[in-house]
């Protein structure tokens, strides 16, 4: 099954460049239209159910094959604050380098067998 695209690519590629050029003084209506673009965009790339990638207050989805997960808390759980996953989907910051990290300092929960996401990031290209 394909991912139902709502940000439009263009919106969403020039959303994820302004993160880039701005940073921390992205305006939230940008920050939010740049995650929910590379969330997409990850679903879209790597379709599945076994992983749930959550960004509030941007969204979450399931993403990666591998069981599927039908009810209750997702056995394999990854969340984040956006500018942290934006940095990991363009490669600004590496897995590691924020896994053991708390979220509120920039860092990524992570939780279950199949939550490493080293080899589906970075994803996004940034234009220079």
């Amino acid at each position: 099954m394909v991912a139902r695209r709502r940000i439009d690519p263009l919106e969403g590629q020039a959303a994820v460049q302004e993160w880039a050029q701005k940073g921390d003084a992205t305006s939230r209506a940008v920050l939010l239209t740049a995650v929910r673009y590379s969330l997409e965009e990850l679903e879209a790339l790597h379709p599945g159910h076994s992983v749930e990638v959550r960004v509030p207050p941007a969204g979450a989805v399931q993403a990666i094959g591998g069981p599927r997960h039908t009810r209750g808390t997702p056995p394999n759980v990854v969340e984040c604050r956006p500018h942290t996953w934006l940095a990991l989907a363009t490669g600004r910051t590496g897995w590691l380098d924020v896994l053991h990290r708390p979220i509120d300092d920039g860092g990524v929960q992570a939780s279950g067998t199949r939550s490493d996401l080293t080899e589906f990031l970075p994803y996004l290209r940034l234009r220079r």
